[in-house]
């Protein structure tokens, strides 16, 4: 074994395809989208193309997908742009505890502008009240905002049941979903749902860094967070990021099919099974943190007594790589609020980490991995 990487939910290795598009972008396709030459007309061939196939994916039209350098730019523009363009609406905003840094920072800065935020509880899997969604929803609410897939412990929220409840209240109050972690892993149909916003990454589904997208519902309009240029359609100023584009779409092009039928990606939830099996045969000490239908790439668990930090680095040294949980805070000295939320025993926090699958992973790799997790603590703990 030269390399196991297990830490897909922080990033995911580009697909050689992927490389490809870049580098043809860069070298030949590097026209500016916005110049009437003839490479200015093949760029916007390119955006054109990349957004119909991230619009067929999620079930809109292309005119409802537009660019973004990933999921915190898109979470922003949603929440601050719907937030700004509708103040005189209301003042009123839900989340939930266990939402990514990427919203609940917003949501801190949108209190310090005057707005109120109601931040729903979670039970022990993670998961929201659909009862208290509907109970915290006033006349005043303009906004509600709950990720799709929780990316510690791979919780799958009911947005569908969410997005029927908030529009039965009221059908102007706007929904958005940040579905970083649920693109490609589970089916994403935001359109047919009808959530209003849904935020996309790149690089989570083996495509580059630095290039998202935001589903927009058709009619939804919010204030820019860029102004300049007017590239799409006013709402995300500056030349678009054409090697990213070309690479997000090739990465894109290569997900498995998804439907009502076949909801969930097979290969990614046959090693995640995979591992849940063979973990609990090997150390059933260890607590699974991920409830039971939660989303396919990602396993969150706990070993009692130790720190997370220590067996991270001992892997490591294995060439196994994991996480302690979201790469965005695993610098700060915070405890997770999601592992809090869930009210983890404080003996068990510490001692958390996060595996998350990718199509390239193997039960053999798997096998190696919980063998050295294995070895760690009986030598170390």
């Amino acid at each position: 074994m030269t390399e196991i990487y297990l830490d897909n939910s922080a990033t995911t290795k580009p697909l050689s395809v992927v490389k490809t598009q870049i580098l043809k972008t860069i070298t030949e396709n590097y026209g500016n989208p916005s110049s009437l030459h003839k490479k200015g007309l093949e760029a916007e061939k390119i955006i054109k193309k990349a957004r119909g196939s991230i619009a067929s994916r999620l079930g809109a039209k292309k005119k409802e997908i537009y660019f973004t350098s990933g999921g915190t730019e898109g979470n922003n523009l949603a929440l601050k742009g719907i937030s700004s363009k509708f103040s005189n609406r209301g003042n009123h905003i839900i989340t939930t505890i266990i939402e990514h840094k990427a919203v609940l920072n917003v949501c801190k800065h949108l209190e310090n502008m005057g707005f109120k935020i109601t931040y729903l509880p979670v039970n022990k899997e993670g998961k929201i009240s659909l009862k208290q969604l509907k109970k915290a929803l006033k006349p005043e609410t303009i906004l509600v905002s709950i990720m799709h897939v929780n990316n510690e412990i791979g919780t799958v929220q009911p947005v569908k049941k969410a997005a029927q409840i908030i529009k039965n209240h009221n059908k102007h109050t706007f929904f958005h979903v940040d579905g970083v972690q649920a693109f490609g892993k589970i089916l994403s149909t935001p359109a047919e749902w009808n959530i209003d916003l849904y935020t996309i990454s790149g690089h989570k589904i083996h495509g580059p860094k630095g290039i998202g997208a935001l589903y927009i519902k058709d009619g939804t309009d919010l204030q820019p967070l860029l102004h300049g240029g007017g590239q799409e359609n006013n709402i995300r100023s500056g030349t678009e990021n054409m090697p990213g584009i070309a690479g997000f779409e090739a990465a894109v092009n290569k997900l498995p099919d998804l439907s009502v039928t076949n909801p969930r990606n097979k290969k990614l939830a046959e090693l995640k099974n995979y591992f849940l099996k063979k973990i609990k045969e090997s150390m059933p000490q260890i607590k699974i943190n991920t409830p039971a239908d939660g989303a396919p790439h990602i396993v969150n668990i706990s070993l009692p007594g130790i720190k997370g930090e220590v067996m991270i680095h001992a892997l490591s040294a294995d060439g196994i790589y994991i996480s302690t949980g979201s790469a965005c805070h695993t610098n700060s000295r915070e405890k997770s609020n999601v592992l809090q939320a869930i009210k983890l025993p404080h003996n068990l926090l510490e001692g958390t980490l996060r595996i998350s699958f990718s199509h390239s992973n193997t039960e053999e790799e798997i096998n190696y991995t919980i063998k050295r997790i294995k070895y760690h603590l009986e030598q170390l703990f």
